[in-house]
């Protein structure tokens, strides 16, 4: 398949986004420089009229990269729109500098909705990141919504252990700082690691957590755009 690259989508004034180039220790500045701008307090619509998820996945063994974006009705989860924006893979790069391999393509993709959502929940981490800028805070920071992370594993900190009951969350602390929490969405699911990105207080962001998530592990939101980012049963990251 003949997929070009990324085009790049509409931002927030003033904020660059470059795509990922290999330069780590560029990275790595912008993401310190960038996290001061995150904002971990409440400051999206209420009550939520329309709630996104995105994440991304690969197809072609990988040598496509695919960003899938799906709109639902906060209060019914019907959905509204889904969208898929493609492009050729770019070099692989750490995880904790994600953000910068698949930014540009999940813009993308929110562009191509039928409407900006009141907030959106991430596949990747928050704040709780080395830099305090995971893939959920660099998309809040550059689009301007609120954003709250949802990883399956902790990229930075440690937590108490945590009860087996569904909606129990431990504080997941960096270096005497809580930066999100372990949630057990599930009875006997591993937990996930939930963090605010963008506009979302720390408390909210495990509440809005479990309010989007019905049976699965994973809020629905999110569900639903794995499912389409994996193309059902294909490739995963």
């Amino acid at each position: 398949m003949d997929v070009p690259p990324a085009s790049q989508p509409r931002h927030e004034p003033g904020l660059a986004m470059p795509g990922w180039d290999g330069n780590v220790a560029g990275a790595q500045s912008l993401q310190r420089e960038w996290a001061r701008r995150v904002v971990v307090r409440d400051d999206f619509h209420e009550p939520l009229r329309t709630v996104a998820g995105l994440d991304v996945g690969l197809e072609d063994g990988g040598t496509v990269t695919r960003a899938a974006a799906v709109l639902l009705d906060a209060g019914t989860l019907e959905v509204i729109g889904e969208q898929v924006a493609r492009a050729a893979s770019a070099a692989p790069c750490p995880p904790d500098l994600r953000s910068f391999h698949d930014l540009p393509l999940l813009l993308q993709a929110l562009e191509m909705l039928p409407q900006r959502p009141d907030l959106v929940l991430v596949q990747g981490h928050g704040i709780a990141h080395p830099r305090r800028l995971g893939l959920a805070s660099h998309f809040g920071v550059v689009a301007g919504l609120a954003s709250v992370g949802i990883a399956g594993s902790i990229l930075v900190g440690t937590a108490a252990p945590l009860h087996d009951i569904r909606g129990a969350h431990t504080p997941l602390r960096d270096g005497g700082q809580q930066v999100g929490w372990l949630l057990r969405s599930r009875h006997g699911g591993e937990p996930l690691v939930v963090s605010p990105g963008h506009r979302v207080s720390m408390t909210a962001a495990a509440q809005l957590a479990m309010r989007f998530t019905t049976s699965d592990r994973v809020p629905e939101p999110i569900r639903l755009a794995n499912r389409i980012a994996s193309h059902l049963d294909g490739p995963r990251r």
